[in-house]
């Protein structure tokens, strides 16, 4: 099964309440048990294209069931207020592909689709 991603842009406030300090220090706690682990925390993107305004956080799940079951965990609806009260995010989990994925074979494939249906 392939590793899954809960990935966030977060726009930050100018101070940061003690809610959002208490979220950071129980945060992991509420990984542990699922394997999750920040890849990324607080990074500001070098934008090549397009903008992106805010910073990222992105954190590795072994599977989607760890992701989702992290996101849905009574510890992280204990805590997940104390940032979203005062942090303006946007948050989505995404699946990861499989070390062997192999994007020609994709690309072979939508290109069979697109000329069957022509």
């Amino acid at each position: 099964m392939p590793a899954a991603y809960a990935i966030a842009r977060m726009f930050p406030p100018a101070r940061l309440h003690d809610d959002v300090l208490e979220y950071l220090e129980r945060i992991q706690e509420t990984l542990d048990p699922f394997g999750g682990r920040f890849l990324v925390h607080g990074g500001v993107p070098d934008v090549k294209e397009g903008e992106f305004p805010g910073v990222l956080v992105i954190v590795g799940f072994p599977d989607a069931a760890a992701a989702y079951g992290w996101y849905e965990s009574d510890a992280y609806a204990e805590i997940l207020a104390k940032r979203a009260d005062h942090i303006p995010s946007d948050l989505f989990i995404v699946e990861g592909v499989d070390a062997d994925y192999d994007i020609s074979k994709t690309a072979a494939e939508l290109r069979r689709q697109r000329d069957s249906a022509e």
